[in-house]
């Protein structure tokens, strides 16, 4: 929930993303603000090759809801020089949004980067695993989201290395593990990945 936000639609930042461009000063006054809209607006003006770790691992740390958290990594983070090294280290992260990150990167690089490596993606999977434990709605949803997109890659390798882990998941004793693997294998079914 954010504590702060005036009621903008993402349809009209999206039109001020247009208007405005790229403008990384402003992405950094924006987030600084505070305001659920404007620390929305500041991931789609930022500029990723501006990024630093440490503003990277700042903004995370003030993630306040699955909304900011998605949308600095989907629209920002994920096109950084660090995106992979946040994502492994996020994931082991003990706060919900920072973890949830960590799964959302893994999830925009694998819908983002088609140059990357096989062995990049497959080096996630472990971390999906380990983050199928945790019981947390939005770090759950976020894990299932990274294992969809993986198994989304159009590439046997991955689909393959997806399904199976989403079996085993799907037949484990934990309920967020067994439900991330089933809603994964859903995905899968549907034909969407």
């Amino acid at each position: 929930q954010a504590r702060q936000a005036y009621g903008v639609t993402m349809a009209q930042l999206l039109g001020l993303k247009r208007r405005i461009g790229k403008d990384h000063a402003l992405a950094l006054a924006l987030w600084d603000s505070g305001w659920y809209e404007a620390r929305l607006l500041a991931a789609l003006v930022g500029e990723p090759e501006r990024l630093t770790r440490r503003q990277m691992n700042a903004w995370a740390a003030g993630f306040e809801n699955w909304a900011d958290c998605d949308t600095a990594c989907f629209h920002l983070f994920d096109k950084s020089p660090f995106a992979w090294d946040k994502a492994r280290q996020w994931a082991g992260s003990r706060h919900e949004f920072v973890k949830r990150g960590g799964f959302a990167l893994m999830a925009s690089l694998a819908l983002h980067d088609k140059a990357a490596a096989d062995a990049k993606f497959l080096a996630f999977l472990p971390l999906v695993e380990g983050g199928a434990r945790d019981e947390r709605n939005f770090v759950r949803k976020g894990v299932s989201w990274a294992l969809r997109a993986i198994g989304g890659k159009k590439n046997p390798k991955l689909r393959a290395a997806a399904r199976e882990l989403a079996a085993a998941l799907a037949a484990s004793e934990g309920s967020a593990a067994r439900w991330i693997g089933k809603d994964a294998l859903r995905d899968f079914a549907k034909g969407k990945r």
